[in-house]
């Protein structure tokens, strides 16, 4: 009896995930902001916490975990808070800057770290994007939060008690707090920063207010109670606000924060909360979301679809985030993370471009291009401002990956139709990064002399990750050839960049088929490990990066024997064990790891080198293989669970991915005009373009047996290109895939029908 009730629970179960959901009217509440939470430094499942944020909002705010300063803020494994923070951060690996704290007590006064640290359970928090709330046994206090752009409420439901509190924590690296008890109002700043030095007048401002009077004042430094003053400013700073309350009673709290000074933050306070209740906000806070998801709508997939497609959406629409403000004139300022000052124009943080070009930034031109505009124009005050396109900008220039993928950001944007900046400025800024070696690594181009004159960076000269710089540049440089062509600009500018699109090929290794170091004298390096992680790779190994050919994928195949050997060896990168040679950085990072569980051979799907992969059996003429293989991969490697991601989120990229693939098309390569087909995860997707057009993606017989494309009409025509193209989608278009359970292996073998290649350009 007690095999079949399981029998039956699980068929039930069975039943419920795989139930059609006909139609989605409230999109924002089918997100899981816990999706790929159950992460740690060696095996990441996402590497995310729950965001508490409007789309692209100033601030983030999320219950925190870990310690103060750990770049791990919330792990869904963890058991206790230790308050919720306001939080610039993109991953964890970057960590944090401008962090401030809250946190709510009773009974004893704790305000330290472990001391205020309460038990939790998930039975009792419920997290969604525009409200947060979660039941902290420790002071039998139930704290929920709702946010803006850059301000937020708390509620604080507190039992009876003398002595009900609120700790506020600016954290360490140098922070003030003042208390002003008549006007229920606490003010303080923050430098705490993560990636290297402190930039020039470094501080979130913020301004908190109560709606109850203090029965209690004092601030704290480092572990000490300070009994005589209100005000302070020391290494780590804090606050303790003491109530008397009754039980159930509800405590407000209103904050809000500026990289300006407190009168902006106040001013941002008043703007954005006005005189608005917590339920207000909330409501605002939802119907913001709901808007801004109303661009896809789907239909026609189980219920855990669905709620992994809305999740995936979610992460998409934070990175890079807005560090702009709306100062008293109704004028966009921000404050400059390269020279300090405070100046006119946009300003965004929170992105690395060279894992955001692939897909991201793409998906942001498709669907929600104003924000890119905006995008953009912060980009051009990067420039001016800081001599230099950031690559990681955290905020500012930070030292970390490889590549000069910022020319694929602005050519993809403007390519796709961005306009209304000062594209010639960027241009500019395209050409001097490309062409000059950067103030630290990870700006300009690290070993550009070798670059321009060999037409790779060499192996032997001490410069690290040279192969993958190697084909980043040579795509980077494409994309600067795509631009200026669309710009009108003169061959004898521009033809250098088609040139040195082509430096891929002084890589390939004809004796193995794959892309392998090289060393000054011409010679390849040696001994070579196909499987070597890291050494002449970036995170990754040579079956990875073979691959990052985006701009010329038929010259690839050429070189590896044409198309049908080209389908073998990427056949190969699924069949091969997942075997690993980490000797380069002397042990397992997370990224090898979560490759080696996954059994999918050499496929690694949690890293973003290899992602794009998938896609070009369409440059083979076996669509039919991308579409098997993009399908298995949205099965197994995503659901909108804590562990529900394969490797690191990183800022909406393995997100887009998702996207993109459900849709049925993806970006391989930015900066031309194609999407490479694949086949839709629903029976249909409906895009609301921002142009009032609509794209509609139909697949009625779609299932999870009938993974295959049959046939695809596009507005009632054949239509038999393995790629469609932006700009017919932003005429609006409906796209019909006749589905089936078996492939169609003559769809989209004609190389007529193959998608862009440079050297194959008409």
């Amino acid at each position: 009896m007690k095999k079949l009730l399981i029998a039956l629970l699980s068929l039930g179960a069975a039943t419920a995930s795989a139930q059609m959901v006909t139609q989605v009217t409230d999109p924002v509440e089918w997100i899981n902001p816990l999706m790929g939470s159950a992460s740690k430094p060696s095996l990441s499942n996402g590497n995310t916490y729950p965001a508490i944020a409007l789309p692209w909002g100033m601030n983030t705010w999320t219950p925190q975990t870990g310690r103060m300063g750990d770049g791990w803020a919330y792990t869904y494994d963890a058991d206790k808070i230790r308050g919720f923070k306001q939080t610039h951060q993109p991953s964890p690996w970057m960590n944090d800057y401008g962090a401030f704290a809250i946190m709510p007590g009773n009974g004893k006064l704790k305000f330290t770290d472990d001391d205020r640290a309460s038990w939790f359970s998930h039975k009792a928090e419920v997290s969604k994007p525009y409200y947060y709330s979660v039941f902290l046994a420790d002071p039998d206090v139930t704290t929920e939060i709702t946010p803006t752009e850059r301000a937020a409420q708390f509620r604080f439901t507190f039992p009876k008690s003398d002595s009900s509190f609120v700790v506020i924590d600016a954290l360490d690296k140098g922070s003030y707090i003042k208390i002003m008890p008549k006007e229920r109002k606490v003010i303080g700043y923050t430098t705490k920063y993560a990636r290297g030095p402190i930039p020039k007048n470094f501080k979130n401002y913020f301004v908190i207010y109560f709606d109850k009077d203090f029965s209690l004042a004092k601030i704290w430094s480092g572990n000490q109670l300070n009994n005589q003053d209100l005000e302070l400013q020391s290494d780590r700073t804090g606050a303790v606000i003491g109530f008397k309350t009754t039980k159930g009673e509800k405590v407000g709290l209103k904050t809000a924060s500026s990289f300006i000074s407190f009168e902006q933050a106040d001013l941002n306070l008043k703007r954005e909360l006005g005189n608005d209740s917590f339920d207000a906000t909330k409501a605002k806070a939802k119907a913001v979301w709901n808007k801004t998801l109303s661009r896809i709508s789907v239909e026609g997939g189980t219920v855990d679809q669905v709620h992994t497609f809305y999740s995936c959406v979610y992460r998409t629409l934070f990175f890079p985030n807005k560090m702009y403000e709306v100062n008293a004139s109704n004028k966009i300022v921000h404050w400059s993370p390269y020279n300090g000052e405070i100046l006119p124009g946009y300003m965004f943080a929170g992105t690395g471009f060279w894992d955001t070009f692939r897909a991201l930034y793409p998906f942001l031109n498709l669907v929600y291009p104003s924000i890119n505009k905006e995008m953009q124009q912060g980009l051009i005050n990067d420039y001016k401002e800081g001599g230099w396109l950031p690559e990681w900008s955290s905020p500012g220039y930070a030292n970390i990956m490889v590549g000069n993928n910022s020319a694929s950001v602005v050519s993809d944007a403007y390519i796709k139709g961005g306009r209304g900046y000062d594209i010639n400025i960027l241009w500019e800024a395209l050409k001097h990064d490309a062409d000059n070696q950067g103030p630290i690594d990870a700006v300009g181009r690290n070993g550009v002399k070798y670059y321009n004159e060999l037409g790779y960076v060499p192996y032997d000269v001490k410069i690290s990750e040279n192969a993958a710089k190697t084909l980043e540049y040579a795509y980077d440089d494409f994309t600067i050839y795509q631009l200026g062509r669309a710009l009108g600009k003169p061959t004898s500018e521009i033809a250098i960049y088609k040139k040195r699109a082509m430096n891929y090929k002084n890589l390939f290794d004809p004796s193995s088929g794959l892309m392998r170091g090289k060393n000054a004298d011409g010679t390849f390096q040696s001994p070579f490990n196909p499987f070597r992680w890291g050494g002449a790779f970036t995170e990754g190994n040579s079956w990875h990066y073979t691959w990052s050919v985006f701009q010329d994928v038929d010259g690839l195949a050429k070189l590896m024997g044409g198309h049908e050997k080209f389908v073998t060896k990427l056949d190969s990168v699924f069949s091969m064990p997942p075997v690993f040679d980490d000797s380069a950085y002397g042990g397992v990072i997370h990224e090898i790891r979560e490759m080696q569980i996954a059994d999918m051979g050499q496929y690694a799907h949690g890293n973003q080198p290899i992602q794009h992969m998938i896609y070009l059996y369409n440059f083979g003429g076996a669509p039919y293989k991308t579409q098997y293989w993009a399908r298995e991969t949205m099965n197994r490697m995503y659901r909108a669970t804590p562990d529900g991601y394969c490797g690191d989120e990183d800022n909406g990229q393995t997100s887009a991915w998702y996207v993109f693939s459900a849709m049925g098309f993806y970006p391989v390569t930015p900066a031309t005009d194609q999407y490479v087909l694949g086949a839709p995860l629903f029976k249909k997707i409906t895009l609301n373009l921002e142009s009032g057009k609509t794209v509609v993606i139909n697949a009625p017989a779609n299932s999870a047996e009938n993974r295959y494309v049959q046939s695809l009409q596009m507005d009632g025509k054949p239509y038999s290109k393995n790629w469609i193209s932006h700009s017919s989608l932003q005429k609006g278009a409906v796209l019909n895939f006749s589905m089936s359970s078996v492939p169609n292996k003559q769809r989209g073998s004609n190389p007529a029908d193959f998608p862009y290649s440079l050297s194959t350009e008409k």
